[in-house]
């Protein structure tokens, strides 16, 4: 059943194979062995990867959360303060920003509770594999998630201080022709929608290079290796005086952080307590 969900989850055998670490002939007997057991086909073969059938998308919607539940039972018997211990996936510029400096005030409300914390991306992919929530960043989530936006923010261009001063400063949109445009891979869109709302769809820069690290985009952009397109509160938030925002239009964000995690979780205490503490925060 897990190798079904690992499947349907990456759209493909060797993918799944990978990240259960078992070999792509023994996965594919595990489909094989569930599809029998069902007595109808799971999936649409194709030649670029596999697709759930009607079948297989109701087995997915019910399968998931007894599995997310059989998880944290077993977590349960397997350890003493597992109740009272979130594995929480956190963009690390959020966690440095807005989420570490109220930590302590945390601690000293539930000194019970311990946080593990993961940096890795595409976290709602993984929820219930290892992480319990999520503050994600991103459109949208699926609807199938429980999801509480905690934010909505504007599209700040970040440069260097010295490309706003002398000669050849940056004072209008079409010096962006010559300028390397820097995104983060979970707001891929940010530039986009930002030359749009100004009225410059047709507005190219010279290129685009993509981070998955936040903090390291403001060092890129404080270095002068380009302009971050990044929110208005990781500009406010860095406090580094070598930053300006350039131009002053106010655009606003596509993207919102996110609290995320399966319904069921919300059951677990951990979970619950951070989330509850997390929305009156107000971070």
């Amino acid at each position: 059943m897990e190798a079904f969900l690992e499947v349907a989850r990456h759209g493909t055998v060797k993918a799944a194979a990978i990240e259960l670490g078992l070999s792509m002939p023994a996965l594919s007997r595990r489909i094989q062995t569930l599809e029998h057991a069902v007595g109808r086909p799971l999936f649409n073969r194709h030649h670029h990867g596999l697709s759930l059938t009607e079948t297989g998308r109701t087995l997915h919607e019910q399968l998931s959360p007894i599995l997310d539940e059989l998880r944290t039972v077993i977590g349960h018997v397997g350890s003493p303060d597992a109740s009272l211990r979130l594995h929480l996936n956190v963009l690390p510029l959020f966690a440095q920003q807005r989420l570490f400096p109220r930590l302590p005030e945390l601690r000293r409300q539930h000194p019970e509770l311990h946080i593990d914390i993961d940096t890795m991306s595409h976290a709602e992919a993984r929820l219930g594999d290892g992480i319990d929530a999520a503050i994600a960043l991103a459109r949208s989530i699926d609807p199938a998630l429980y999801a509480a936006r905690l934010d909505q923010d504007k599209v700040f261009p970040i440069a260097s201080r010295m490309l706003a001063d002398g000669k050849r400063a940056i004072t209008v949109p079409e010096q962006m022709q010559r300028m390397t445009v820097l995104l983060h891979r979970e707001m891929p869109e940010t530039f986009a929608e930002w030359k749009k709302a100004i009225g410059m769809p047709y507005l190219e820069p010279a290129g685009i290079d993509y981070f998955d690290s936040g903090p390291l985009m403001l060092e890129a952009a404080a270095q002068g290796i380009g302009v971050a397109f990044m929110h208005g509160h990781h500009f406010d938030d860095a406090h580094d005086p070598r930053l300006v925002r350039l131009f002053d239009f106010d655009v606003d964000s596509p993207y919102s952080y996110w609290f995320v995690c399966r319904p069921r979780a919300l059951r677990q205490p951990a979970v619950k307590l951070f989330h509850d503490w997390l929305l009156g925060a107000k971070i």
